[in-house]
């Protein structure tokens, strides 16, 4: 068993950082997303004057540099794929002059071994209407949307029944750590608490890692340290997991002990949106969607 800490006093986390590394093959998807980009730009899209002796569509190399504010070599350097290292600085100056698009931004980060900085992170989460509406057509059985940082962004009423009513809390506190680590009811709903709150640490400490400038990451993590014992003493043992579905044993009042049955799905246009949904064969679909009509609707805004 894993000693409470209740006796530890609240720490501030590490601010550890990830020692990036980049393979041959990033190196060269990196350099295969600057060319195809600056290949399908014109100077006109770019404020550029066209020129008389243009051989080829798009920008040049040394085009690409002057808007990036970086040598042509440097850029060049890149785009062949060398064991170059770009800063945070040099790669949202790369995304800036080649017009990318969110996605294909975030790509470029990825590929480039760099954590985005606070304001390329900290845009706020939207939910599509047809996400939304999804979730709550899987009543009777527990679904809900998770964001990037795991607040909870939409649940449906059998979700909401089994593990907490998300919009009657403050919207601060719609997140699932949050609640895992410091509501008392968690530790009711998971039959084996102590086990499945240190895995979603893991899993949640493999997140943040993705995220390491983004303030509300750093927020919550040490809300959660001022908060939870059980934080302060897992989180410098840096375990971290993998996120996928399975089985979870919980409680209620009104069906006891079950063994439900999970997926996670990713949200294709919102990649960091979670839909984790739960079935079960040991509880008649009746009974759930009798459970699920005790809850109202509510709004998640």
């Amino acid at each position: 068993m894993m000693p409470n800490g209740e006796g530890d006093p609240p720490a501030r986390p590490p601010r550890a950082r990830l020692a990036g590394t980049r393979s041959p093959a990033s190196r060269g998807e990196l350099g295969d997303l600057l060319r195809t980009r600056r290949h399908r730009l014109t100077p006109a899209d770019v404020g550029l004057p066209a020129g008389s002796r243009r051989r080829t569509a798009g920008l040049r190399r040394d085009e690409v540099a002057q808007l990036a504010g970086v040598s042509a070599t440097y850029y060049t350097f890149l785009e062949q794929g060398r064991d170059v290292r770009p800063s945070r600085q040099v790669v949202a100056a790369l995304a800036g002059a080649l017009r990318l698009s969110s996605a294909e931004r975030a790509h470029l980060f990825q590929l480039a071994g760099v954590t985005p900085a606070a304001d390329d992170q900290g845009q706020a989460e939207t939910v599509s209407s047809v996400v939304a509406a999804m979730v709550g057509r899987l009543d009777p059985f527990p679904a809900y949307l998770k964001g990037r940082r795991w607040d909870v962004l939409a649940a449906n009423r059998a979700a909401r029944a089994l593990f907490a009513d998300w919009p009657a809390r403050a919207p601060g506190d719609r997140n699932k750590v949050w609640w895992m680590f410091t509501d008392p009811a968690a530790r009711k709903v998971y039959v084996d608490w102590e086990q499945e709150a240190a895995d979603m640490l893991g899993r949640f400490r493999a997140a943040a890692a993705r995220r390491l400038d983004d303030p509300d990451f750093t927020d919550l993590i040490e809300r959660l340290h001022q908060a939870s014992p059980e934080v302060r003493r897992w989180w410098p043992r840096y375990d971290v997991r993998p996120v996928g579905g399975g089985t979870k044993h919980l409680h209620h009042p009104a069906l006891g002990d079950v063994a439900f049955r999970h997926a996670v799905l990713q949200v294709a246009d919102q990649p960091e949106q979670m839909l984790v949904y739960f079935t079960t064969a040991e509880v008649p679909e009746s009974k759930l969607a009798a459970l699920a009509a005790e809850v109202g609707p509510a709004s998640m805004s």
